[in-house]
């Protein structure tokens, strides 16, 4: 058994909103005691106030959560500004919580110190694992995915899939929090994971286009790439963009290895004089990469194809729950039509499965069914949760 319930508010005051949300919660539990939850919360509450409200209603409540760059679930749709609660209830499908600490000075200590405290009380093995960790953006450079994704992977078994986002700020890139059982942290990796019946499938995909030949990374040091083709990196872009320098509107698509499947980086600078191009994110050498162009259209119908993708492998007859992780990038591209990307999935599942999910700094996901884990970019990741 499974039971997966949500509830959201677009109150901006903080007691208020996390009353509603109890209370939404309590009502459609209908008696049954919650065993986990994750809480998606804008910027600007008074999180310390809203975690304590959620521990008095349900006392020591497996929690996890962080802030967010909007908001989604079935209750109001895409929100910013908002709060969000999801809640588990299972007596056969294990969930356990750990967090670790420290992420910017050792990601994957803080990794293994965040599996280990999530399984130390489990009964059976991990199938998977959902993480919500701070990112860092210093001088444009993210320095938190890629780093934590090698740790998760090496303190759990590689075949765990891990599915998940980074935290935000609106888009302030000053600071994220992060949410454990009734802690506001700022510097950590929560992660949810569970084991025992449970089933699910995930989905991604982008709606950008790669345009052109592809190219070899040649010369890079970790984000800054220098040379693609053993030329200049700029010079790979200038093909497609002319003088127009590359931007968020034009990622990098970086294959895995030699099939057609990508994920994507996003450039946030460059350096004319030397012919470098920074990145959002690692780019690995000798990596084959192409260019990729924005249809707007195609982005906002990449949320519709990744929830497609996900109930075409789920291994049950229909999900509880969908959990969905979008890059704020699209949200900022999309503008006003941001909202059209819930509204897809929405129309494509049935009124019964309740959604959930946030627009986060960078989001992790296999990019095929039963493959490793990516740390990608401006993607749509959904996530379906199911025991039948």
């Amino acid at each position: 058994m499974l039971k997966i319930v949500v509830a959201h508010s677009e109150d901006p005051d903080s007691q208020t909103a996390i009353e509603e949300v109890l209370e939404q919660s309590v009502r459609d539990l209908a008696d049954m005691v919650p065993k986990a939850g994750i809480l998606f919360a804008a910027i600007d509450f008074q999180h310390t106030l809203i975690l304590k409200e959620i521990d008095r209603v349900f006392p020591g409540l497996n929690l996890i959560g962080c802030t967010t760059d909007g908001e989604i679930s079935s209750v109001v749709g895409f929100q910013q500004d908002s709060l969000t609660l999801m809640l588990f209830c299972s007596d056969t499908v294990e969930i356990n919580i750990g967090v670790g600490y420290g992420v910017r000075e050792n990601p994957i200590d803080a990794a293994y110190q965040a599996v280990q405290h999530a399984i130390e009380n489990s009964s059976s093995a991990a199938k998977l694992c959902i993480p919500l960790p701070a990112s860092y953006i210093g001088n444009g450079l993210s320095t938190s995915g890629e780093s934590i994704l090698k740790g998760l992977k090496l303190a759990l078994n590689s075949n765990v899939p891990i599915v998940g986002g980074t935290a935000g700020d609106q888009y302030r890139f000053t600071k994220t929090y992060q949410f454990f059982r009734t802690e506001v942290l700022t510097n950590a990796l929560p992660i949810l994971i569970f084991s025992g019946d449970i089933l699910f499938s995930h989905g991604i995909a982008c709606g950008w286009e790669p345009i052109g030949a592809k190219g070899t990374v040649t010369k890079v040091d970790e984000t800054v790439v220098y040379e693609i083709d053993h030329k200049p990196a700029i010079e790979f872009y200038q093909r497609y963009l002319g003088e127009h320098p590359p931007t968020m509107e034009h990622p990098l698509a970086v294959y895995q290895k030699d099939s057609d499947r990508y994920y994507m980086r996003v450039p946030y600078s460059c350096d004319i004089e030397i012919g470098s191009v920074s990145f959002l994110g690692d780019v690995p050498e000798q990596a084959m990469v192409r260019v990729t162009d924005i249809s707007r259209d195609e982005v906002v119908a990449a949320s519709e194809t990744s929830l497609k993708i996900a109930l075409q492998n789920y291994p049950g007859k229909e999900p509880k729950a969908a959990l969905l992780f979008s890059c704020c990038c699209r949200r900022w591209l999309l503008g006003t039509r941001a909202k059209e990307e819930y509204e897809l999935v929405r129309n494509a599942l049935s009124e019964e499965v309740p959604i959930c999910g946030f627009y986060t700094y960078g989001e992790f996901s296999p990019l095929e069914p039963h493959g490793s884990t990516y740390y990608h970019q401006e993607t749509f990741v959904t996530l379906l949760l199911g025991t039948d």
